[in-house]
Formats: structure tokens, sequence, C-alpha cells
């Protein structure tokens, strides 16, 4: 493990063998990808065999100068490809093919005599054996930097950004095979050196060639790498680049600098740690880093399943809340990397509103909205992204777009984002200048106005949301009120009965007895919907009082309220002293309610029955009539729908829909069946109080025993 050659070549045969590994799990078949991979897979054998020849101490035999002549005509017939293809006319192709020529008639008498040499003789190679590879491998790395040379002058200015990692790593490859070999023949004899870091030089070599296959993608080879990886990957190898440079200025400040050498070289390492630390969390140096990766590495500046991942996880990671329009302003900042910026919102062309400022102070009290009718017009009618300083610079290009004082006066605005939905707009973010310089192209723009597209939908539901949750307090309100309505108009009834008898039996003290009873139920009532009104129904829900009630006595007091109408309800119970737990005023108004709609689809001469009778644990009610009844789809769509009455202006709609609500929440059921023609049944099941229930019974609910 000490031996550098040894370590170097099988670090190389190491770093081929991934890249390899890269190139066939995305090979589609095509030529150029083929040749590629065949190229890449000899250098593995040669890389191998290179260091088991390290471990001899001779750089040369004959296995070895067989392996790296194919090594070098793969690699050649790779160039030869790529160069073939960009050749348009058959002409053009002329010099390739002499070149091809030539290399793989030096390569095939070299291999001959090399395989004739290893057939008689495996000793080293020396003497004339050894000009002659020596002569061989000068001739092919010749060939190789011509076609580097070659390739990369005869492409376009976008096959030259595809191609250049490829010409700088090849060529490098064959420049560096030149010197050692160019060397060798003048000094007849290999240096060790020399020879033991070529196995380094092709380390740094295989990210050149896996870049280009990544920007080829005319190879075939859908070669991809995160730029996650590509930008910690960088830092990784920067850090230790550079902690070895201060390691040895640390090394030579301790060898030269006398008494004071070892202390100079703790503060000197020391300083140099906390320099690196201070790069590594620097958010301008991140986002340099990032900008000049994406630039120089990649085919496109961002990765747009990172980016778009990210913007989601970023807007819909919390609740729709407040702070919903700060992390719109922090996902689109992060893109061209801003510390923050400002959101508007508009309303219309005219009336714009500051709705949130991230890490870009802004005093609303100077800003004069009426001034933004220009940038509102300019960004509805182009929906595009501008640059304050290329308006500056350039104002012509935006035409009449006057940007406002507020936005002229900000010194760290950069970049005026819309947010647009569907055909509107719907505001924009106005972003503080990058941590890092960049230069806007196509790309940034498209990206920050399809972001901004996305934004404004969130934002959009966020307000729809607010709105929601608007309309839902009136809707409460208005379906509370409604309750409240549909009770009040059952105690006016019983107060008008009473008033409407008063004259005539006045003087009857029976029926002043009965007309204070009625009075006094009615202010019971009257208070208890006060109470929903304060509080709301569904509290008083949850705190309402719980009775142990005679079933049979609620029925009868129900039926004598309602045959004051005809038809008059007739009442047969089958069961005597039959006892729930429920709250009696309610039960006993459901119970009028059922038995006044009965009467109300009944003609006079027709009959209304309330019948009481007990079905396995369960005390069961049931209200039937022969009035018109009701077909299925009618019960199915819009018996139990809140607020949908038959009745005109005589019905609140919510009778049914409330009585079937009570009962459920007793812990009942609730039926009904029905025929057109043939009249309604409804059926009340309710569980039948048993006294080691009280034990179960919620503590905050009050219960009172009704003999």
């Amino acid at each position: 493990m000490t031996n550098p050659g040894f370590i170097g070549y099988l670090g190389c045969a190491v770093a081929f063998l991934v890249l390899s590994m890269i190139l066939k799990s995305s090979w589609q078949g095509k030529r150029q990808g083929g040749v590629l991979l065949i190229a890449v897979i000899v250098s593995i054998l040669w890389a191998a065999v290179a260091a088991y020849q390290a471990t001899t101490d001779h750089p040369m035999s004959v296995s070895l100068a067989v392996i790296e002549m194919l090594r070098d005509a793969a690699w050649i017939a790779f160039l030869l490809t790529i160069l073939f293809t960009q050749a348009g006319e058959a002409s053009s192709k002329l010099p390739l093919k002499v070149t091809a020529f030539v290399v793989m008639a030096v390569v095939l008498v070299a291999e001959g005599v090399l395989s004739y040499i290893g057939l008689v003789n495996s000793a080293l190679l020396d003497g004339w054996v050894f000009d002659l590879l020596v002569f061989s491998h000068i001739v092919v790395a010749v060939a190789g930097l011509i076609l580097v040379e070659q390739l990369f002058r005869n492409g376009t200015s976008e096959q030259r950004w595809s191609l250049k990692y490829l010409c700088f790593g090849i060529g490098g490859l064959f420049a560096y095979d030149f010197y050692l070999y160019a060397e060798a023949s003048l000094l007849q004899k290999i240096d060790l050196d020399v020879w033991a870091a070529r196995g380094f030089v092709n380390i740094m070599v295989v990210p050149l060639i896996a870049v280009s296959a990544a920007r080829n993608p005319q190879w075939s080879l859908d070669v991809y790498v995160s730029r996650q990886f590509v930008f910690h990957t960088t830092t990784l190898m920067g850090a230790g680049i550079y902690l070895i440079a201060m390691a040895a200025g640390g090394y030579y400040i301790r060898l030269h600098g006398g008494n004071w050498g070892g202390v100079a070289q703790l503060i000197f390492l020391f300083g140099a740690i906390v320099v690196l630390a201070l790069l590594l969390f620097s958010g301008q140096m991140r986002a340099r880093s990032r900008v000049f990766l994406s630039k120089h590495f990649f085919n496109y500046r961002y990765d747009y399943r990172e980016e778009w991942m990210r913007l989601i996880n970023t807007l819909s990671g919390q609740g729709l809340d407040e702070r919903l329009r700060d992390r719109v302003v922090q996902a689109v900042a992060e893109i061209v990397e801003s510390p923050g910026g400002v959101l508007w919102q508009c309303n219309d062309q005219r009336n714009c509103q500051m709705m949130t400022t991230l890490n870009m102070p802004l005093d609303e009290n100077n800003i004069d909205t009426n001034d933004n009718a220009s940038l509102v017009q300019f960004l509805k009618a182009k929906r595009w992204v501008i640059d304050i300083g290329h308006y500056i610079k350039e104002p012509a290009v935006y035409g009449e777009l006057e940007l406002p004082g507020w936005l002229k006066g900000l010194q760290q605005a950069w970049l005026v984002i819309p947010l647009l939905q569907q055909a509107n707009l719907y505001g924009f973010i106005v972003l503080a200048r990058g941590r890092a310089t960049m230069t806007l192209n196509w790309e940034d723009r498209e990206l920050l106005v399809t972001t901004g597209r996305q934004a404004a939908n969130y934002l959009a539901l966020l307000d729809t949301n607010d709105a929601l949750m608007g309309a839902r307090q009136f809707e409460t309100f208005n379906r509370l009120s409604a309750y409240v309505v549909h009770d009040l108009k059952n105690v006016v009834a019983q107060l008008a009965l009473v008033v409407k008898n008063a004259e005539k039996h006045k003087n009857n003290p029976e029926f002043v007895v009965d007309a204070i009873r009625t009075v006094d139920n009615a202010v019971n009532k009257m208070n208890r919907m006060l109470a929903q009104l304060r509080k709301g129904r569904h509290q008083i829900t949850e705190d309402k009082q719980l009775q142990i009630v005679c079933l049979e006595s609620v029925i009868c007091d129900a039926v004598e309220h309602r045959s004051v109408d005809r038809p008059i309800p007739l009442f047969d119970t089958q069961e005597q002293g039959v006892k729930v737990l429920v709250d009696e005023d309610r039960l006993m108004a459901v119970v009028e309610h059922l038995i006044q709609n009965a009467q109300e689809a009944t003609s006079k001469n027709g009959f209304v029955k309330v019948r009481l009778f007990c079905s396995s644990n369960h005390a069961v009610v049931e209200i039937a009539d022969n009035g018109c009844g009701m077909d299925a789809q009618f019960i199915r769509d819009r018996l139990f729908k809140p607020f949908d009455t038959t009745k005109g202006n005589a019905g609140m709609g919510i009778g049914v829909y409330e009585s079937r609500e009570f009962i459920s929440s007793m812990g009942g059921q609730f039926a009904v069946t029905s025929e057109p023609g043939m009249g309604t049944t409804f059926r009340i099941r309710l569980k039948i109080y048993q006294p080691e229930e009280s034990n179960h019974i919620n503590p905050a609910q009050t219960i009172e025993v009704v003999k």
C-alpha cells in the first residue's frame, strides 16, 4: 500500500469501473455510446494490469504493452466515430480516413511484433523492441492529439460546449503519454515516477468523460449526475485540497521557522481551519459555487425535478395561514439565490397592497400604491421578469414602463416576478439582489415565471380558504337563526292558542292553570333559545341536560298538544313505564313536529296514529298516517336536506333534519318509509334506560328523574 504506482493504477481501475457501470446502465444501443463503453472497459483492464505490474518494480511487460496499445486504439476509434458523425461531406472525411489508416497500421504492426515476442520470450522489453514500442506509442499519442484538435476545431459552438471536457480529458491522456514516451525515447528508459503518476492522471480524467457523456444525449447515454452530489463532492474535494495545501505550508514553517517553527505551525493551521470553516458556511460562497457548477458542468442550469420538489415542499409543507406568503417569497427567492423580497397583491389595475416582506425592509408609509399602475399594466400585458438593473441601462427595451418611485428608491431591488393566475395578474414579487452575481437567461426567466404561476395558485387558495371560513361563520349563524326561528314558531303557536281561547275560558280556573303552565313552558323554551344564540347550538348540545323520562308520558303530552288540529292523532301503547335517557323538551318537540307533518299531509278524514312498543331492549315510537306519501327520490334527495321545504313561506325546511340529528345524538335511530298515495311512517328507536347505565354517564351531563 506504500507503492504510489499500485495505488494510482488501482484507483484508476476502480474509477473506470464505476464509469462503465453508469454508461452500461444508460446505454441505448447507439454506436457512439457502444464504442465509448468498449474504450472504458479496455481502460479498466489496462489499469488493472498496470497495477499488478507496479508491484514488480518494472513498468514494462509484453502483456501490459499489448493491452495499452488496445486501449489507445479504442480511444482513437471513439474519437474517429464522433468525427465521422460530425463530417457531412464525403471529401471532408478523407483526412480522417488517412489518419485512421495510419494509426491502425501502426497499432497492428506493434501488436504483431509484441505478440510474436510474447510467444517467443516473455522477458522484459529492451533493444530495438523497446524503441519500436516507444515509437509506436509516440505515433499513437500524436495521432490522438491531432484527432482531439480536429474534433474541437471543426465543431460548432454548441458542439464545443458539449465536447470540451472530453477533449480536455482524452487530450490530457495522449499529451501525458506523449511526454512519458518522448522522455523514454531520449533517456532509453521509462521514468518510474512519471509512469507511476499516470494512474492518478487517468483518475482525474474520468469525471471529465462522465460530464461529456451527460452533455451528449445523442450518444444514447442518458447519464445523470445529481447537482447536489456534484456540489457536495466539489466542496469535499476543495476542502481536502485546501487542507493539504495548508498542511504543506505548516510543515514548511516548522522546518524553516527555527525556535518559533512548532508554535507558528499550530497558529497557521488553526487559522487555516477557521478560514475554511468560514468559507464552507458562507452563503455567498455556496451560491457562487452552485452558479459556477450549473453554468459550466450541466446541460441546463437547473435540475427541474429538484426545483419542483423543493417548491412544492416549501409551499405545502405547512397549513394555509398567513405564513404561506412568506414561504412564497422564500421559494421564489431560493431559485436565484436571493435572500428575500416583497410580495404585492393586486386587486385591480391600480389597487395593489403590500402583503409581506422577507429580509427586505420597506417603509410602507412612503409608498403610494397609485404609482403601481404602469408596472401592473406592463406585467399583465407582457408577463416578463423585469431586471431593474437592465431597465436602468436600457429603458427603451421595456417600452412605456415607468417604475414606481418606491421601487426606484429601493437599493436592494433586483427582479420583479409576475404572479399570474390563468389570464389574470394576481400580484408580483420584488426580489432582493442575490448573494452571487448572475446574468439572467431564458431558462431563469421561464422558471421564475412558471414558479410565479404556481405560487399565485397557492395564494389564491389561501384567499379562497379565508373567504370560505368567513362564509362558514355566516352559514353557522344563519343555520342557528333558522333553528331558533323554527322553535320560536312553535312557541308562538302555543301562545296564540292560549290567546285565542282566553276570551272564552278566562273565568275557568282550570283554563287559567293550563294557560300559566303553557306560558311557563314557552318561557323555558325561549330561555333555551337565547342560550343557543349566546353559546351556539353545538355547545348547547354538549352541555345538554339528560333526563330519565317516561316515554309514554312524553308521547301523551305531545298527542294532547296536537289534538287541536285534524285529524286528531290516536295513541296506542303496548308498554307501560318505559324509561329513556334523553332531553325531554327536545324529544317532545320532535314528536310534536312529526305529528304536525303527518296532520298537514293527511286530509281531515284520514288518520294519524302514534304507536309505542319495545323491541330488543329498545323503545320504538311510530308516527303513521295515510296521507299523500312521498316517493323514494324525494326521501333520498330532499326530505333530510336543510332549508328545503314544500310548504312555501310557511315552513323552514329543517324540522325533519333537526329531528334526525337529535335522535342520532341520543344514540338512537331515525327511519322513514313511505309510498305516494299510501301514507308515511316515521320510526324513532331509542335505547331503554337501565339503572346500571348511570355509572357510565358523562359527569358533565346533568341527570334529572321525571316521574
